[in-house]
């Protein structure tokens, strides 16, 4: 008998946009299986160095997704398995959520977290600033923006990912409802890592950012590293971000990946498979330092763009191989955010 004080809650139906959206990616699928066969490991790499089983497991994470349907939807229809970290309360999160959930992607939210620098997040940002129950509501919405929700990482975070008591409230919300973390690692003072282990969240560290520097070349000699990680530690994890050529980059390699003796997987299946994983790499170098942040200002004019001086403070990978263009983009990103912020 149903009890009338507490009515079953219905699951929201998605939006005619959002089927929309899965019929463009079933349509996308059929066009790529008709296009050519899927590439052989006799094709590449030379059968020399071919593997007849995986020996290692990869996990891509794209970031940053909801501000954009088409870039959104060339990450949807990559072959294999994938990682889709999706902005809260953005426009389009929600219909990419449920887009890539049918496409058999594994969705995450990219939760907006303080950076160093102090730059505005937009709506849904998790500061130091906010009070326990307020955190805990903007957190619960943000989460609840997302569909098919199955973990998170963050989005920036210099700042949050180093204050233990913000990173367990964190971690407190996670295990309420199930979901696991993946640490972005933009700083090398990050506790995240350490206290979603305290708490018994399931949890990964980023091992490699894809393309800090999104020229095609320099995407293949990151996915390159991550692979070589990989084979060293069993599991690595890659993030890379919704480009162009970041799309094309993994469209190419991900399907020659088990030719290297690779398996792609969701996070969820290499945390079951593995458990936690820690990142036992020397980290690489993750600054937050002032003066480089002035570097960048001056060379993208990010001030004139009434950005402030923190937007480069998320400069993620090892000696400042964040280019300027790649910057430039991050920081319109985040101009889109704040444009949709309530």
């Amino acid at each position: 008998m149903k009890n009338p004080r507490h009515p079953q809650r219905r699951r929201p139906r998605p939006s005619p946009r959002a089927l929309r959206l899965v019929l463009a990616w079933l349509l996308g699928q059929a066009g790529l299986a008709l296009a050519a066969p899927a590439p052989t490991c006799q094709e590449t790499p030379p059968a020399g160095i071919a593997a007849a089983q995986p020996r290692a497991t990869v996990v891509l994470v794209i970031d940053d997704l909801g501000n954009s349907v088409r870039d959104g939807m060339a990450m949807v229809q990559l072959p294999g398995k994938l990682n889709l970290a999706i902005l809260p309360h953005t426009p389009h999160g929600a219909e990419l959520a449920e887009a890539g959930h049918a496409a058999g992607k594994e969705i995450m939210l990219h939760a907006p977290m303080s950076n160093a620098g102090g730059m505005a997040l937009g709506r849904g940002a998790l500061t130091p600033a906010l009070a326990r129950e307020d955190f805990d509501r903007v957190l619960a919405a943000d989460l609840d923006a997302v569909p098919h929700v199955r973990g998170i990482n963050n989005h920036m975070g210099s700042e949050l990912t180093t204050l233990p008591l913000q990173m367990g409230w964190v971690m407190q919300a996670l295990v309420r409802r199930d979901l696991f973390f993946i640490d972005s690692r933009t700083s090398r003072e990050t506790v995240a890592a350490h206290t979603a282990s305290a708490y018994s969240v399931p949890n990964m560290s980023r091992s490699v950012f894809l393309d800090n520097d999104a020229e095609p070349a320099a995407i293949r000699r990151q996915l390159d590293k991550l692979v070589v990680q990989a084979l060293r530690t069993r599991v690595a994890v890659g993030i890379g971000h919704p480009y162009p050529a970041t799309a094309a980059v993994l469209r190419e390699a991900m399907p020659r990946l088990a030719c290297r003796g690779i398996e792609l997987a969701l996070a969820s299946e290499a945390l079951a498979r593995w458990g936690s994983v820690a990142h036992n790499e020397t980290p690489e170098k993750v600054s937050s330092d002032p003066t480089l942040e002035a570097h960048f200002d001056a060379a993208g004019g990010h001030e004139g763009l009434g950005l402030g001086d923190g937007v480069l403070g998320e400069v993620e990978d090892a000696g400042g191989e964040h280019r300027v263009g790649a910057a430039l983009r991050d920081a319109v990103d985040q101009m889109l955010q704040v444009a949709y912020a309530p």
